[in-house]
């Protein structure tokens, strides 16, 4: 589940969106909140279009975050990636994870939206793959917020439907 679907076209409407966001945000602010959120557009359609790259290595994608980050998500012990990290090789053992109990090209992401305001941006969208140990399938609704410092990613929290994801990952249910 390394990819994004159609990452031409969300590479392009989340451009457009960033933009519209970047624009609607400095409207009577000043030029270092308008290149704040620049750059943090920057940064977030990087990662995205590494996380579209099938030939992305795990630490390739984990690179676009800092060295310490505040990665948060639903823990649960029955999905194996599923839990929360603190260290870019943290990152890296979460995307390896993910692609050894998933199955390749049965998985992906789409974006609905984006929202960038300064440091901070928000992506909505679904996620889908499906878990090699059971070959069941899973898709959830997601929304995924970034605080990006410097240049990289300090904080990912993600809002998803984990417990569809925890029962593709049980045997039996």
């Amino acid at each position: 589940m390394s990819s994004i679907d159609a990452p031409e076209a969300a590479g392009t409407e989340n451009a457009g969106n960033a933009e519209s966001a970047g624009n609607a945000e400095t409207t009577g602010n000043t030029g270092h909140a308008d290149s704040v959120g620049a750059a943090t557009s920057a940064v977030v359609d990087a990662y995205l279009a590494t996380v579209a790259d099938p030939d992305a290595t795990p630490e390739r994608i984990a690179a676009h975050y800092a060295e310490r980050v505040d990665w948060m998500c639903a823990d649960n012990p029955v999905v194996p990636w599923l839990r929360p990290r603190a260290t870019r090789d943290d990152v890296a053992a979460h995307w390896r994870e993910l692609r050894e109990h998933t199955v390749p090209g049965a998985g992906g992401a789409s974006i609905d939206a984006l929202v960038v305001s300064g440091p901070e941006a928000v992506l909505t969208g679904y996620l889908w793959g499906t878990v090699r140990a059971t070959g069941k399938a899973f898709r959830s609704p997601f929304a995924l917020r970034f605080t990006v410092r410097d240049g990289a990613i300090v904080r990912h929290h993600v809002y998803e439907d984990s417990l569809a994801i925890a029962a593709a990952c049980t045997p039996g249910s």
